[in-house]
């Protein structure tokens, strides 16, 4: 008898908590509704360079630094004294100029022929 009353207020219970579920909004992974976020940094320029080789560029304190983002981790570039399109981190260069953009790591060009993408 006491075995019944359990059972009985248990499914009580789950029938009073049920229209709670309705306000529940559970979305489905695999339907339209979920739009893909950009893999665009906020606020950053993609320069695509010869090999598909690509990169970030936010520029910061007006100008005056260049974090540049690879896709596996990030670097702050100041401004060069002596160039306004270039920008270094000890053995690390981005000169900025347009087209041609070139990003240099050491004595090795890594990057050239960068292209700044528009953005849509």
């Amino acid at each position: 008898m006491i075995i019944k009353l359990h059972q009985s207020s248990l499914v009580l219970a789950l029938l009073a908590i049920l229209p709670a579920c309705s306000s529940i909004n559970l979305s489905n992974p695999f339907g339209t509704d979920n739009k893909e976020q950009s893999r665009t940094p906020q606020n950053a320029t993609e320069y695509i360079c010869e090999g598909n080789k690509h990169f970030y560029v936010r520029m910061l304190n007006n100008g005056n630094d260049a974090w540049l983002i690879y896709p596996d981790h990030e670097i702050n570039l100041t401004k060069a004294g002596d160039a306004n399109n270039r920008f270094t981190s000890g053995a690390i260069t981005l000169l900025v100029n347009g087209d041609a953009t070139t990003l240099n790591d050491g004595e090795k060009i890594i990057y050239t022929a960068c292209k700044p993408q528009v953005k849509k």
